[in-house]
């Protein structure tokens, strides 16, 4: 990259100056904009291609838009890196994803830029909807001074349910909102389905959009253009489109103007139709094609590791890795690895992600059984109940979800999966404190949001001989839905590489004994715990599974220990320590017990070890509290 002055973005604080430059001078602005991305990102890591992807779309919206009192509501968060520095966070933008720095994705609470919360997908269009409606109810008239509001969905969040449903009302409810369809191709990896194929293929007449917009002003002003009349037209109006073009439009098919497609990454043109859509009447989409990793070469040809590159060279784009030559995996790695060791075992298993492939690392049973791997889009309650038909029918599917993802599926591992006790083993990566992605991204709940459901087995490996053998437990005849949890990141065995043997479903280990204080962990959060007794009195077991639980092991604490701790890298209520504390009510017990995992609080973003050493899950705090215990 050519070294830039930064002479148009250093003027720049808030987008109210940014109103002031020429049109003229926005190409300018974007490729000041864009290099300031590149090389803050070479040394802080971040989401790279997405935001590169939507820097001249960034620019137009807040040069037309009245922002912060119009609303523009980022859909995913991590494309707006760029509108972050434009609104008063450039100097701060080296602290993004920082621990007590600019938070990961947009927030209301860190800025009144930030419109809504967005670190999931989707949820755009039903966002922006409530905030439309609520300025039409709010506004006296429906006046040209009302706020506009604008819903910006990209990187495949099409494909998610939630935003259909939006689109839905968005049809049926009186609104003037713009949404703007940034049609990458892409969402980490490529996207997949019928919408990809749709978005691919479609294309609509600028000069017809444009006579169309003109004639609606006039019938408008002649007081010809009521609302029930204005449906009508643009149903007829519709109707004859089809006819010319050959080609049905999905989204006028439900009374939203569409408009494009049109280049995402022209900024003067961007500007000339922004403004032309922002006071018109009715619910629009604006349909724009842009490249992910736009203007930085190394990332437009692009694989999904530009999504989130860590640390490269801004010159050359050469990535910077660390050494990892002696070091453990990570937990992903074995699992894609042990996935595709047991479907070439059995031939029953399928693997199934929404969108996450290369995250999950099913990436690696895709390319050797393409034909068994399905990749179904943003799209997490249709990933479960996919593999719960799946399952009906005979196959074994290893549905893998990031744990707060999951968070979107609840009802379908309820309704599909837990009732008719099918064989789905829903995989849960990324589960416990994920660190940079902060609390949209935690895997916080899940031990406690899945603990409550029948038919259910829930477990969690401490390390990557543990993983396997659950997996493979896992495939086995009549073992019913399966949970397996794993955190992000590496484990702790560099040969990881065992045999795959059966863990009996429902049985912990000891692995070390003692007296007074018994300490009991699940998960990879076990490896601290092992740590903390070194030296001390306490006896430490790992539960590996939350339910069933190991009752031989809880009558041997109840009978032998005064006092327990657990610890677990999950919520505390209703985690873990509640099971625990719940099954010695029952039988009779009264151990005094202390619950360690995360608190009643959404936990902030930082490193994976900052934050344990903040809710008191790394070695010295479960030490401190053993030795606080110890008689």
């Amino acid at each position: 990259m050519e070294d830039s002055k930064q002479e148009l973005l250093s003027t720049i604080r808030y987008p109210d100056d940014l109103r002031k430059l020429e049109v003229d001078q926005l190409p300018q602005l974007c490729d000041e904009l864009r290099e300031d991305i590149v090389k803050e990102l070479s040394v802080n890591p971040g989401h790279l291609a997405s935001s590169l992807g939507v820097v001249e779309l960034t620019i137009a919206l807040h040069y037309v838009f009245n922002t912060p009192e119009d609303r523009i509501v980022w859909d995913v968060g991590h494309q707006a890196y760029g509108h972050k520095i434009l609104t008063g966070r450039r100097e701060q933008f080296k602290t993004n994803r920082k621990l007590h720095g600019l938070k990961p994705f947009p927030s209301p609470e860190e800025s009144p830029y930030d419109s809504f919360i967005c670190g999931h997908a989707s949820n755009s269009i039903s966002a922006a909807l409530g905030m439309a409606v609520a300025a039409s109810q709010l506004s006296p008239t429906r006046a040209k001074s009302i706020r506009k509001v604008v819903a910006v969905i990209g990187d495949g969040a099409m494909s998610g349910g939630l935003a259909f449903e939006g689109l839905n009302n968005v049809s049926s409810s009186p609104n003037d909102m713009l949404i703007i369809l940034n049609d990458n191709n892409m969402s980490i990896d490529l996207a997949v389905g019928g919408m990809k194929q749709y978005l691919l293929g479609l294309s609509t007449n600028e000069t017809y959009n444009s006579l169309r917009f003109k004639a609606s002003q006039w019938l408008r002003s002649k007081g010809m253009l009521q609302e029930d009349r204005r449906k009508g037209l643009i149903r007829l109006t519709n109707a004859i489109k089809s006819a010319i073009s050959q080609q049905q439009n999905i989204f006028e098919g439900m009374n939203i103007r569409y408009f494009g497609p049109f280049d995402g990454h022209n900024v003067k043109e961007l500007v000339r139709i922004l403004r032309q859509l922002k006071d018109m009447k009715g619910p629009k989409l604006l349909h724009l094609h842009t490249k992910k990793g736009h203007g930085y070469a190394p990332a437009e040809d692009y694989t999904p590791i530009w999504h989130a590159p860590g640390k490269f060279d801004p010159v050359t784009g050469e990535l910077i890795k660390s050494d990892s030559t002696g070091k453990p995996p990570k937990f992903q790695d074995v699992f894609g690895e042990t996935l595709l060791e047991l479907a070439q075992m059995n031939d029953r298993i399928v693997g199934v992600t929404p969108a996450m492939p290369t995250g999950c690392s099913m990436n690696i049973m895709m390319q050797a059984l393409p034909e068994r791997t399905f990749d179904v889009g943003i799209a997490e309650g249709h990933a479960v109940t996919f593999s719960a038909g799946m399952a009906k029918d005979g196959l074994l599917p290893f549905c893998n979800i990031y744990s707060s993802f999951a968070q979107r599926a609840y009802d379908n591992i309820i309704h599909d999966v837990a009732i008719l006790r099918l064989p789905v083993v829903l995989c849960l990566d990324r589960a416990g404190l994920v660190g940079e992605d902060g609390p949209t991204h935690h895997g916080a709940f899940d031990l406690a949001y899945l603990r409550p459901i029948p038919n259910l087995t829930i477990c969690s490996p401490m390390d990557e001989h543990e993983l396997r053998k659950l997996m493979f437990t896992a495939q086995l005849p009549d073992k019913g839905p399966f949970v397996i949890r794993y955190p992000r990141g590496c484990g702790v065995l560099v040969d990881w590489r065992c045999p795959l043997e059966e863990i009996k479903v429902g049985t912990g280990r000891k692995l070390k004994d003692g007296e007074d204080v018994a300490v009991l962990s699940i998960g990879p959060v076990g490896n601290n715990a092992a740590l903390a007794v070194e030296g001390t009195k306490a006896a430490h077991y790992d539960m590996r599974f939350l339910k069933p639980l190991d009752e031989d092991i809880l009558h041997e604490v109840g009978q032998r220990f005064r006092k327990v701790v657990t610890v677990e890298n999950g919520v505390r209520n209703g985690g873990l320590g509640s099971a625990v504390l719940e099954w010695m009510s029952d039988h009779g017990y009264q151990p005094q017990v202390v619950r360690l995992g995360l608190p009643d609080e959404f936990v902030e973003h930082g490193t994976v070890q900052q934050l344990l050493e903040i809710v008191g899950l790394d070695v010295e705090s479960i030490s401190r509290e053993i030795r606080n215990s110890e008689f």
